[in-house]
């Protein structure tokens, strides 16, 4: 007597596809249902996709800074160490990451692929990372084929190439399917670590450390903070120098970091320059490695001339000597265990923290004078 209105049907197939791509493609949704799998302890695709909506992919989350040979304390000079090719750092990035214990990768697999031996070295995995990259084109994708395999990374290259867009990590991570969140993650920290390993340093290599990285006491407030950087004792007046090409994230000054300059280098690692007597780059401005970006000098919150130099992993600030080798290479590679998380910058004394995430004045009491 009465039948069912196919409109009906089709507006209820409609309104269901519409939930899923609501769920499943927007922001609101890939936020709810990471709160649903925190609360119910499952696992959730959604952090790919907030990475996509918030247009990064290299950020603090566990990262776990590679093991190295113990560096200089304070009063020590510094290893005249010089910077290692990108390809070489590029491999002790990767080879931080896959030598984690508990680490899923597809290295081997990808290896054999290419005829070649197992990943069981920097260099060796520098050589697996060329030969990917020769087959996908980029140093990204070659690294995500790593830990997702050559095909998802070859089919993520070709959809970002047919939407004409460079397959940086960020681009890439939009074409991936559900389900590879810790593979995007362990891919993201290998290129992060690839490119600090390629830094080089902003004055002459044997000048000294007169603050390293590190809590201590602070002078004059009598209390524990994070020392966010390292201090290096140079005579005002000292040409500093860019650690790696980049783009002018900021050049002004504040009352405790005097004449800074930061600089954006990609894969989320920032570098600054603090307590400079001459600015010599403006915002927004590209640099090249080892151009003059500033003069030393005294100014901000200083006891003294000198230069703090201060290294940042996706938004947070870590140990520059880390990632510094001896004997004019990256080395002292250590496999067997990860090293400390990154410490949380003291409540209330976020360092150059706030500078680095909005540019604007720094909180007062962040640096510790040398």
């Amino acid at each position: 007597m009465f039948r069912a209105s196919p409109r009906g049907l089709l507006d209820f197939v409609a309104t269901a596809l519409c939930l899923w791509a609501a769920a499943w493609h927007t922001p609101v949704g890939a936020l709810g249902r990471g709160v649903v799998a925190k609360v119910s302890g499952a696992t959730s695709s959604a952090r790919p996709l907030l990475a996509y909506f918030s247009g990064g992919v290299y950020d603090a989350r566990e990262v776990e800074l590679p093991r190295l040979e113990p560096m200089p304390g304070p009063e020590a000079p510094l290893p005249g160490a010089a910077p290692v090719s990108a390809g070489d750092a590029l491999g002790h990035g990767v080879y931080a990451v896959l030598s984690r214990p508990g680490t899923t990768s597809r290295a081997e697999a990808l290896g054999a692929r290419y005829g070649l031996g197992p990943p069981d070295s920097p260099l060796a995995v520098a050589t697996l990372v060329a030969r990917a990259r020769d087959e996908l084109g980029s140093d990204e994708a070659a690294v995500l084929a790593l830990f997702v395999g050559p095909e998802v990374a070859g089919y993520a290259t070709a959809r970002a190439r047919a939407e004409g867009a460079a397959p940086t990590l960020e681009v890439l991570a939009r074409q991936l399917p559900p389900g590879r969140s810790s593979a995007l993650e362990a891919a993201s920290q290998a290129l992060m670590f690839g490119t600090a390993f390629g830094l080089s340093w902003p004055v002459a290599p044997g000048t000294r450390i007169t603050s390293p990285f590190g809590l201590r006491a602070h002078p004059t407030l009598g209390r524990q903070q994070l020392h966010t950087g390292v201090d290096l004792s140079v005579p005002e007046g000292t040409p500093v120098k860019v650690v790696a090409a980049g783009v002018v994230r900021r050049a002004s000054e504040d009352a405790v970091n005097g004449k800074v300059v930061i600089v954006d280098h990609g894969r989320g690692v920032t570098t600054a320059y603090c307590h400079n007597s001459r600015l010599l780059v403006t915002a927004g401005q590209h640099v090249e490695a080892g151009q003059a970006v500033s003069v030393s000098g005294n100014t901000g919150r200083s006891t003294g001339p000198h230069l703090h130099y201060q290294l940042e992993l996706g938004r947070r600030p870590v140990d520059p000597l880390r990632f510094r080798g001896r004997g004019g290479a990256v080395g002292g590679l250590v496999p067997a265990s990860p090293g400390p998380r990154l410490p949380e910058p003291a409540t209330g004394r976020r360092a150059l923290e706030e500078a680095f995430e909005r540019a604007g004045r720094p909180p007062e009491d962040t640096e510790v004078p040398p």
